[in-house]
């Protein structure tokens, strides 16, 4: 990949967006389920938790990658470079597990109702969580293989030497690359997206089939499903076709950078995902926006006759009548 002025934009904005809107609502989202698993937990909560971590994790080392955008080359400590392509997809392929694993829940919750809400139990939410972090971190150790793969060559460049990060291999790394980012498709990506699709579509047709359901409820559900399915579709189709095309061309297509640039969107998607499944994080999102609301427009309300966001005599009345109980 070369990098011009136009790409280091485009990847520039993009990780920019992800961060700005990503981090606060992750942030959100982690302390309202982290409380809730604190109190009493369900397997949903335990799944939310780890996958919300595994987003923060992900924003965290994303101003590595825009490093590099900004400079067009690898211009940081070279040990970061293989630390941060490894973070970078194994929380990518991490998302693809517990999105799956969410299904599974809802699927089973409303299919057997009774009969899952005996079994279920959060140390097995747990388990699952942990060996979702093992399978995608040990799939994706293939970037470290491959950054320090053939270092005993002596025609081989030394990695630390390099101004490129993860783009550029041999012949011979590719022959071990190309047939494990084709496994990561299949395996990674294709077996979580088809149970997904079953236990959704599953869901659906369950919801649409139950009349006592709050039409309100149904309408979240239904799209909380639809969410996660477009997640799939948006977020991590692209980037996985790519490994489709690299093996049968035996080469990176020039078009993987632009569709990895899709995966990063999931890390801010995923907390609107939450926000379906999850009455706790939806109180806290509007807890949140109330109080925004109330310290950005009452200040407007005092300072001007007319304020379109809020009406300005019942919030002074609110103020007045909080403060004189509170005296």
């Amino acid at each position: 990949m070369a990098w011009t002025v136009h790409l280091s934009n485009l990847v520039l904005g993009v990780y920019g967006f992800t961060l700005v809107t990503g981090l606060p609502a992750n942030i959100l989202a982690f302390y309202t389920f982290f409380q809730k698993v604190r109190q009493r937990s369900t397997p949903m909560d335990v799944l939310l938790l780890s996958l919300t971590i595994s987003d923060l994790v992900f924003l965290f080392f994303l101003p590595f990658r825009m490093v590099e955008a900004a400079n067009m080359k690898w211009t940081l400590p070279y040990f970061l470079c293989p630390l941060s392509g490894f973070i970078f997809y194994s929380t990518i392929y991490n998302s693809t597990f517990h999105l799956t694993a969410i299904s599974v829940e809802r699927y089973l919750g409303v299919a057997f109702p009774i009969k899952y809400k005996l079994k279920r139990n959060p140390r097995n939410a747990l388990i699952a969580s942990v060996v979702f972090w093992i399978m995608s971190m040990a799939h994706c150790s293939i970037v470290y293989i491959m950054q320090y793969h053939n270092h005993s060559n002596p025609n081989f460049t030394d990695p630390s030497t390099r101004d490129t990060c993860y783009e550029e291999f041999s012949p011979e790394q590719l022959q071990i690359l190309l047939p494990v980012r084709l496994e990561l498709f299949a395996v990674l990506f294709c077996t979580p997206f088809l149970i997904c699709c079953f236990c959704y579509i599953k869901f659906i047709h369950i919801l649409s089939n139950l009349p006592s359901i709050n039409a309100k409820k149904r309408y979240r559900a239904i799209g909380m499903a639809l969410g996660t399915l477009l997640v799939f579709i948006i977020c991590f189709m692209p980037y996985n076709i790519s490994h489709v095309v690299g093996y049968v061309n035996r080469q990176s297509p020039d078009w993987r950078v632009y569709a990895l640039l899709t995966s990063t969107f999931n890390a801010c998607l995923d907390p609107f995902i939450f926000y379906f499944s999850s009455s706790a994080l939806r109180g806290t999102f509007k807890n949140v926006l109330e109080e925004v609301a109330r310290r950005l427009v009452l200040p407007c309300c005092r300072t001007t006759l007319y304020c379109p966001l809020l009406n300005c005599s019942s919030a002074e009345e609110k103020t007045q009548s909080s403060t004189d109980s509170t005296l």
